[in-house]
């Protein structure tokens, strides 16, 4: 059994708006909804966990009503392995798997939540983008966590774009964020995450680290830099309704 966990508490604040990020239309309707009606049709799990802010819970409910969902809530924004860990309550004991996605990218398919939850990795597996450069629209990726391989060519780091030397940050491999986890290691490990970082935050994307230094190969799923597009800023918005009208 697969269990999805959306993470979904950001607020919108470098979107210039009052509403959570993830309820800022897009093409006049919430982003998160083009994520939800994806996950129905993946079929995978027919109830995933939206993890919440205590402010936007009910509000968040409301935009998804028409959605089977259930809520966990994530009372500080400590990072994106604390939103993981509210969602542990909410966890079957028989689930094998947990797909986190994001709520801010609306652009993932059915199709690539369901070759996700086909894997089984014995610890994690992520879906990388590999960009040709940074130009264009693709400069909206240059903040995001970079892929860093060994010799042998195996994931062995994801490193936050705020944390990346400059020679890190030529990589054009890039972390959308999507994961999925073996369930026992990654609540056997997740407390192991530190927030020794820039933001001073507890990052999921640790748990790579984490997985290759207990000798876990990393297993990785590629998607197209369109799918993996998410939205944090103004331009960005307007760069994801060009990209839904094209």
């Amino acid at each position: 059994m697969t269990q999805i966990v959306i993470l979904a508490a950001g607020k919108g604040t470098r979107m210039g708006q009052d509403i959570p990020k993830v309820l800022v239309p897009l093409n006049g309707k919430p982003m998160i909804q083009y994520l939800m009606e994806q996950v129905k049709e993946a079929a995978v799990d027919p109830q995933p966990i939206v993890i919440v802010s205590p402010e936007n819970k009910e509000i968040i409910k409301q935009a998804l009503s028409n959605y089977k969902a259930e809520y966990a809530i994530q009372d500080q924004q400590l990072g994106t392995g604390h939103a993981v860990s509210c969602a542990q309550p909410k966890i079957k004991p028989e689930t094998k798997k947990i797909i986190v996605l994001y709520g801010d990218h609306p652009f993932l398919t059915a199709n690539s939540i369901k070759k996700f939850a086909a894997l089984e990795p014995e610890a994690v597996t992520v879906m990388p983008t590999i960009l040709p450069d940074f130009s264009g629209w693709h400069h909206n990726f240059y903040g995001w966590g970079r892929f860093v391989r060994n010799e042998k060519g195996e994931i062995k780091a994801i490193i936050e774009a705020k944390d990346a030397s400059e020679v890190e940050k030529q990589i054009t491999e890039v972390n959308p964020g999507f994961m999925c986890f073996n369930k026992d290691w990654l609540f056997a490990n997740i407390n192991k995450l530190k927030n020794e970082n820039k933001a001073k935050e507890f990052y999921l994307t640790d748990m790579v680290g984490i997985a290759f230094k207990e000798g876990y190969k990393v297993g990785s799923v590629t998607i197209e830099p369109r799918e993996a597009m998410g939205i944090n800023s103004p331009d960005e918005l307007k760069i994801a309704e060009n990209l839904i009208n094209s």
